[in-house]
């Protein structure tokens, strides 16, 4: 059995962990936050299709909706390889912690793991700023 290099990337979010999930788990509002979905996604039966860019599409299945701020989805590329990705909401207080588990695949070099680090950083990070916002969704 092998495992995998993990990083949990996260951030604190002053708002009710309960509104932070409901609008980061749908897919509708990702492209707010998460720039790899920037040009949106659309429905396929339980799947959601994304503009993979470079790569192409990619089917992307989520968890469905839970009580456990589970918003875990899984990315298809196009050549079939199977990404899983988990991403938590829970509580911390009055506020929310956010939590992405980067996992390293058997084909990413030191660079292309920082690079997806710092990337998921970034994207949590315009989570937060969407979500403190006094104008954002509640």
């Amino acid at each position: 059995m092998t495992t995998s290099t993990a990083r949990i990337i996260h951030r604190t979010i002053q708002r009710d962990w309960r509104a932070v999930y409901a609008f980061a788990a749908r897919p509708e509002n990702m492209p707010l936050w998460a720039s790899g979905l920037a040009a949106g996604l659309t429905r396929d039966g339980e799947d959601w299709i994304a503009d993979g860019g470079p790569i192409g599409n990619v089917r992307v299945r989520f968890a469905p909706p839970n009580d456990f701020g589970v918003i875990d989805h899984r990315v298809t590329l196009p050549d079939g390889r199977v990404v899983d990705n988990a991403l938590r909401v829970v509580p911390n207080g009055d506020g929310a912690e956010v939590m992405f588990t980067l996992l390293r695949q058997p084909d990413m070099d030191d660079t292309a793991f920082e690079s997806d680090a710092a990337h998921i950083a970034r994207d949590l990070e315009t989570l937060k700023r969407v979500m403190e916002d006094k104008e954002s969704p509640r």
